[in-house]
């Protein structure tokens, strides 16, 4: 007897109906994968997230009455949505809407552009706690970092242990937990307990966030991602496990 695989249930936020619409047929077609409800407006998505508690919110930028900086910020600050995570799905890569869509708590953001199966990838991979960028994207976070790094550190960082500061710098890199176990000669249950601590001291909300703090505190150098070498075929998705 076949067993239904655990659906991820979305909500998909876009003031252009058309696009929801074909959103929702590329989702809906998946079996693990479930629309669950639409919104319009930043404020329609905060209502409909607090009233259906979706696994996961695709979400606009650029909407009326209230943007989906702002949104995503009031959903992931809910008491009720501590589960509930956010990719941004946006026309724009300009400086301000990644930075402000990473801190008000979104988990990845990514180029309308992007194929379907990128897309199904990224919504997969955000559900499953990995923060998720396009490569501009990306060397976007990155330049804005290399821009407005603190001199001094805070007290956050200061009180990590020497181990969970190797930690936070791979994670940073982008070293999964079997990466990170092996480099440090760790088992991956040590790693899961490490990164949990990193999560409560640094007050994250996910790995996302993780990287933020990495760079805000001047842990890591950060370089620039280079294009892919071929121009013939897609550029691969850029991952922080």
């Amino acid at each position: 007897m076949s067993t239904r695989p655990m659906q991820i249930r979305l909500l998909l936020v876009d003031d252009q109906a058309l696009l929801r619409h074909s959103l929702r047929i590329a989702i809906d077609r998946e079996p693990d994968l479930s629309v669950v409800g639409e919104a319009g407006t930043g404020a329609e998505a905060v209502t409909a997230a607090r009233e259906l508690r979706p696994d996961l919110v695709l979400m606009d930028i650029r909407m009326p009455e209230l943007d989906g900086i702002e949104a995503t910020r009031q959903i992931t600050h809910a008491p009720s949505l501590t589960d509930t995570r956010v990719l941004v799905l946006s026309m724009f890569d300009l400086d301000e809407y990644v930075y402000g869509a990473l801190r008000a708590g979104a988990s990845g953001f990514i180029l309308k552009d992007a194929r379907p199966d990128q897309l199904i990838d990224a919504i997969r991979r955000v559900h499953h706690g990995e923060s998720l960028f396009a490569p501009t994207i990306l060397t976007t976070l990155i330049e804005h970092y290399l821009d407005h790094r603190p001199t001094d550190t805070p007290m956050g960082l200061a009180q990590l242990t020497p181990r969970e500061t190797d930690v936070l710098t791979l994670v940073a890199r982008g070293r999964s937990n079997d990466d990170i176990a092996v480099e440090l000669t760790v088992s991956h249950n040590t790693v899961k307990t490490h990164i949990s601590s990193l999560l409560a001291k640094l007050a994250a909300r996910d790995r996302a966030q993780l990287v933020i703090a990495a760079y805000e505190h001047g842990l890591i150098a950060p370089r620039p991602v280079r294009p892919p070498l071929s121009t013939g075929t897609a550029p691969r998705w850029s991952t922080k496990p």
